[in-house]
């Protein structure tokens, strides 16, 4: 329910911060002003017996999000892959958020498969194995099939999630609507609808057939990208809350050491990730949104292999023409063509000026192409755009969210691999490839193409439609000027003409 009880849980998340100790350490990771700093302890100080103790081993930001549940873990897996916005030790900290949260016990694990499965475990599996790694939503068994000798991973939905989950949105939508009541201008960012994307993707995440679904699809669409593998969901063995698919064998992406001491190039891993994530976004519109080190490995082959699908991104062609041509605007440093492209796709609202915003991007650009690698980040472009999108009274665009916050993920990851890593070269070739294939004449031709088609499909029902049209036309509703009928009986079938010549051309063209 979306009341005012809420209240309570957001009190609890402030004391909780400020019991563990997190308070302080996430203000210092960010380099909060003193104001904030005292305002936050002294509304969070009054009410901290209200908060969770959680795990008295733990460092306190993690202590922090692991009691506060699944919404909060999310959160902090974020900032882990962030270690040039948190610093260092903190993302090291949060890491253990990723895939090494206190599992629950093998035997309830065993009893959610049974039931799934509708046969014991001893049937199905030589063997099944404690958790080898433990998330916020689910844990993971190591298991080989009793036929076949295969080994396999056995993904188990959390006891109870679906109900940890609800009352953490809850709470973000009272929030949400708080912010929005209380300041007006935060309203163009969207509180509401964002929460409401968040919790479109976590109820997706809750239920495995459509994670094993999109690992299938996501399969299909990276079968021949090189460097780069899956691995394969077991169907018959998978249901609303048990996958089972094949065991990838790696070296965890988050183990610097590991890697060195298997000999992998860092900075050619840091690269790669990079440029799938782009490539998988911009050719495919479908991309793996939950890219954290804990979601992928390295082969002895040297492909990165990822897993966990419960996360992914969706965008239209249309929206990855735009990303796509934002993107290259910035690396070719043309701020006139990136301020165009937002005003064509209606970011902007069309009462403000073009050669204004394209001013007041070139603001935002030129100084982090004047910084030296380890600082050209896309995140900061992310965070200073937002302050020239309030000015320019953007919206939040919710399709965008997922590809946005995926970015900033990816980058981090990229940058642990190699803190040198310029980011913008290595986005360069992807980008230039997408744009030199599907924005210019030939790709016009093709789109062209492509709508002649489906007008195709419309052919037989023109008779149909003319004649309704005429119809419609025909029948007496209200006075109307003289002529106004026929003229609106010829504009219909002008119009039923018009779409039978686009038809014959689409023929013609195919």
């Amino acid at each position: 329910m979306r009341g005012p009880h809420n209240i309570l849980r957001l009190i609890r998340t402030g004391a909780t911060l400020e019991r563990s100790g997190a308070m302080a350490v996430v203000m210092d990771a960010f380099d909060a002003p003193r104001l904030v700093r005292v305002t936050m302890r002294l509304l969070a100080w009054p009410f901290q017996w209200l908060g969770y103790r959680g795990d008295p081993e733990m460092p306190p930001a993690t202590r922090a999000l692991t009691a506060l549940g699944p919404a909060y873990i999310k959160f902090g897996q974020i900032l882990s892959t962030r270690p040039d916005l948190v610093g260092d030790d903190l993302a090291t900290q949060l890491r253990v958020l990723q895939d090494k949260l206190p599992p629950f016990p093998v035997a309830v694990a065993k009893a959610s498969v049974e039931a799934q499965l509708g046969r014991p475990v001893e049937e199905v599996f030589d063997d099944f194995s404690a958790p080898v790694a433990a998330a916020s939503i689910a844990q993971v068994h190591r298991a080989t099939l009793r036929e076949g000798g295969e080994e396999v991973a056995v993904k188990v939905l959390r006891p109870g999630i679906e109900k940890a989950f609800r009352k953490d949105i809850d709470a973000f939508y009272f929030a949400a609507r708080t912010i929005e009541f209380l300041s007006p201008g935060s309203r163009r960012l969207r509180p509401t609808d964002v929460i409401a994307h968040f919790e479109g993707v976590v109820m997706g995440e809750l239920d495995l057939r459509l994670e094993a679904s999109s690992a299938s699809e996501f399969t299909a669409n990276t079968s021949e990208d090189e460097g780069f593998a899956l691995p394969r969901v077991n169907w018959l063995l998978s249901g609303r809350r048990v996958m089972t698919m094949g065991w990838a064998d790696g070296v965890p992406l988050g183990d610097n050491a590991a890697l060195d001491a298997a000999g992998h190039d860092r900075a050619q891993l840091a690269e790669r990730v990079l440029q799938l994530f782009l490539k998988h976004a911009l050719r495919d519109g479908y991309f793996h949104a939950d890219m954290h080190q804990g979601n992928l490995k390295v082969a002895p082959s040297g492909d990165i292999i990822a897993y966990d699908f419960g996360i992914m991104g969706h965008i239209d062609e249309y929206t990855r023409k735009v990303y796509a041509e934002i993107l290259y605007g910035f690396i070719k440093r043309d701020y006139q063509r990136v301020a165009e492209v937002h005003f064509e796709a209606g970011y902007v609202p069309a009462d403000r000026h073009v050669d204004e915003f394209a001013r007041a991007l070139r603001a935002v650009g030129e100084p982090i192409f004047g910084m030296d690698a380890s600082h050209m980040s896309i995140g900061n472009l992310l965070s200073y755009l937002f302050e020239v999108t309030e000015r320019f009274g953007m919206e939040t665009r919710t399709e965008l969210i997922l590809l946005q916050r995926t970015m900033v993920v990816v980058e981090g990851v990229a940058r642990s691999l190699d803190p040198q890593i310029n980011i913008w070269q290595a986005a360069r070739p992807v980008v230039e490839d997408y744009i030199r294939k599907n924005i210019g004449p030939r790709a016009a031709m093709r789109d062209l193409h492509k709508t002649l088609a489906v007008l195709t499909r419309y052919g037989p029902r023109l008779p149909a439609i003319v004649e309704n049209a005429l119809i419609r036309q025909s029948m007496p509703v209200e006075p109307a000027p003289r002529g106004s009928r026929a003229a609106g009986a010829l504009w219909a079938l002008g119009g039923g003409l018009a779409g039978v010549a686009a038809t014959m051309a689409a023929f013609w063209l195919i």
